[in-house]
């Protein structure tokens, strides 16, 4: 899922049983990271295959930090996404 917020694109997955928010657009060429294939607790972008660990934002096969990672939660049935403010 994409979420929109204060002009930050997050894409929203839930993985394995488990939340992850990152930045939604690729680094490589803005790609939509949301529309991504999951597999193995990283996220593939549609465009050009970059891919990204969920947990952490690194890019996958240099383990290079490149997109922000956001706490999320879950409370009766309701997804939290702490933003910065």
């Amino acid at each position: 899922m994409e979420v929109v917020s204060n002009g930050e694109v997050i894409a929203v997955y839930r993985h394995a049983n488990v939340l992850y928010a990152i930045d939604g657009v690729c680094m490589h060429q803005g790609g939509p990271l949301a529309r991504g294939r999951l597999a193995d607790g990283t996220v593939t972008c549609p465009w050009h295959g970059w891919q990204y660990e969920l947990a952490t934002g690194n890019h996958a096969p240099t383990c290079k930090p490149m997109l922000k990672t956001y706490k999320i939660q879950e409370s009766d049935g309701v997804i939290e996404i702490d933003l910065p403010i």
